[in-house]
């Protein structure tokens, strides 16, 4: 019994060391660009078969890295719809869509590479696929999105895809790039993760308010 639980122990050690590092090479240098071969190396493996062994393909790797935080940004968004109680204010429901990702950020530490695995993710569609597969399987997720789209009656349907295909390059992105300048002891244009996080909802609300141009 001994033995099993210490097998355990290491398989799990093992799996979180292959997802730490691929995620910090992915972050880096794009999800294409790296090789099994050099995530395990990078995660102390002397077997180069250990991505696979643990992960099956390299989209399993992705969905799994994915998963990890999902699930933490989950139980803040969670927390949040319970404090919204059915607000009906379009800035409440695009908080709630980005302040739980900001604070698992800002709780993480720095440097962190999950914005930055987003951000190269978001360039491959099958990929892309995969994450947002893993995202939309939240229940908080879905609510906080039924929540956001009760306040937006009046956009025809295909401003409402566009409008929404752009306020996630705009999350991604802005989080991403804030996430660089962090690891990178660079300048930020705010202090903290909440303020980021204030200017990022400012920017989405006015962008679904903005007017819609007759004929376009």
């Amino acid at each position: 019994m001994a033995g099993k639980t210490v097998r355990a122990e290491q398989v799990r050690e093992t799996r979180e060391r292959i997802l730490s590092a691929a995620e910090r090479l992915f972050a880096e240098r794009g999800v294409h660009a790296v090789s099994n071969r050099q995530v395990s190396e990078a995660a102390e493996q002397g077997n180069n078969a250990a991505v696979g062994y643990h992960f099956g393909t390299k989209a399993d790797l992705v969905r799994a890295i994915t998963r990890q935080h999902t699930e933490r940004i989950e139980q803040a968004r969670l927390r949040m719809l319970a404090e919204l109680d059915g607000a009906s204010e379009l800035g409440d429901w695009v908080a709630c869509l980005v302040r739980p990702t900001t604070e698992h950020l800002a709780a993480s530490g720095s440097p962190t590479w999950f914005a930055r695995f987003c951000a190269q993710v978001m360039t491959d569609p099958a990929l892309q696929d995969v994450v947002a597969e893993e995202s939309l399987a939240s229940p908080a997720l879905r609510q906080t999105l039924d929540g956001l789209n009760r306040c937006l009656p009046d956009l025809p349907a295909d401003v409402h895809v566009e409008r929404g295909a752009m306020a996630r390059q705009l999350i991604v992105h802005t989080c991403a790039e804030r996430e660089r300048a962090l690891a990178e002891h660079a300048a930020t244009s705010r202090a903290t993760w909440h303020d980021a996080a204030t200017g990022l909802i400012d920017a989405i609300v006015g962008l679904w308010r903005a007017p819609v141009t007759p004929g376009s």
